[in-house]
């Protein structure tokens, strides 16, 4: 049975960097080294805030210890991976790429007024479980080992199980704005760059500086 290290040496490199700075980032809270309020996004962000480092700190912190931090870090650690591998194979800047895209989309809707979570990490970990799920419409899925579901239906069981563990659809506020901003980022990769002619695009493609500090050129 492989050790920790090896076995986070198996998970591709975008994912094993989230991975990691996420359970930092909860382990630094926990440790009393920082405050969730050093960390979240305020509803109040402006233009001229994108750069600090809470529109990061928001994607890296998905709460305290507990059973509904346990299940969106095993689920998102899961999908990511597979997406990465499957559909990203060797290509990281393409991988994160994808997850720079949706953290702005996330942002811009972090600003209306009809949104009320402080931390985006769930929603953006909602991402690539939407994207893997259009991906592989022919997979069958084990929940719990109770109920096996196709995968376009993934997302919407586990926005399901969220509200069920958490008693109330706020709850899931996070996840559905995952599953909206998963479903453009699969759109346009998918749909848009197949109908539409024209080429590679910034959209559908890292931009060459991106590739070579990752190596994918």
């Amino acid at each position: 049975m492989p050790g920790p290290i090896a076995w986070l040496a198996q998970i591709p490199p975008v994912t094993r960097t989230w991975l990691l700075l996420s359970l930092l980032t909860s382990l630094a809270v926990h440790s009393h080294l920082l405050t969730p309020l050093q960390l979240y996004s305020p509803a109040s962000l402006s233009l001229s805030s994108l750069l600090t480092t809470r529109t990061i700190t928001t994607f890296l912190y998905f709460g305290t210890l507990s059973l509904d931090l346990m299940f969106h870090l095993f689920f998102f650690m899961r999908y990511s991976r597979i997406l990465e591998d499957s559909s990203f194979p060797a290509q990281p800047a393409a991988y994160l790429w994808l997850l720079l895209q949706s953290a702005v989309l996330l942002l811009l809707m972090s600003l209306t007024p009809l949104v009320n979570t402080p931390f985006l990490s769930s929603a953006l970990a909602f991402v690539p479980i939407y994207v893997w799920s259009r991906r592989h419409p022919s997979t069958p899925i084990s929940l719990f080992g109770l109920v096996t579901i196709g995968a376009p239906y993934l997302p919407y069981a586990l926005i399901a199980f969220t509200v069920l563990i958490n008693g109330e659809w706020r709850a899931a506020q996070a996840d559905l704005m995952g599953c909206a901003v998963g479903h453009v980022a699969w759109f346009i990769r998918d749909v848009w760059a197949r109908e539409m002619v024209g080429g590679k695009s910034v959209l559908t493609h890292p931009p060459v500086a991106l590739q070579r500090l990752l190596g994918d050129v």
